[in-house]
């Protein structure tokens, strides 16, 4: 239970009715990335409510084409009808429009995916300043660590749970 502001409490059930009616807000962008020696992008799309890391991939190039590839591969595996997605330019706009998506400008909002970033970077500088390897080999630790995100590491955010327990209960 949380307090509503106008001093009632809100339960989980009320909170996931709330979160249901609200249109679902999801943060897109891109991080260079090294692999093998070679500069990648690393693609990732985050719901900025329940922190949830929806989906990930490496492309060898930035712009409308990769941007538009992964969110067709987004909405190939999650349902996005009624979500709004924020964006930083980088070809989205354009990549929106191509899937029919509907999307904004948002430099303030978006702030859970540049923290995930920030939270990759950190776990791979701590082994090393870049991968070796091929990049099938990069886009299976990044779905391990997607999984290690979503459903193993506590959020401060969401006060010790989970994407994904925020996202059951």
């Amino acid at each position: 239970m949380e307090p509503s502001g106008t001093g009632r409490t809100i339960s989980r059930r009320a909170r996931r009715t709330r979160r249901r009616q609200r249109r679902r807000r999801v943060a897109v962008d891109e991080k260079q990335i090294e692999v093998d020696g070679e500069k990648k992008w690393l693609y990732a799309a985050i719901d900025t409510e329940s922190k949830l890391l929806l989906e990930i991939d490496v492309h060898s190039r930035r712009g409308t084409d990769p941007a538009a590839a992964f969110l067709h591969r987004l909405t190939e595996k999650h349902d996005v009808s009624d979500t709004e997605f924020l964006v930083d330019g980088g070809g989205y706009l354009t990549a929106l429009f191509r899937h029919d998506l509907s999307g904004q400008l948002n430099y303030t909002d978006r702030n859970h995916i540049e923290k995930w970033f920030q939270t990759v970077s950190m776990r791979i500088d701590r082994f090393h300043s870049f991968w070796r390897g091929s990049p099938a080999s990069v886009r299976r630790w990044l779905r391990r660590f997607r999984h290690h995100y979503n459903h193993d590491r506590p959020n401060q955010a969401l006060d010790g749970r989970t994407p994904a327990q925020e996202v059951l209960n």
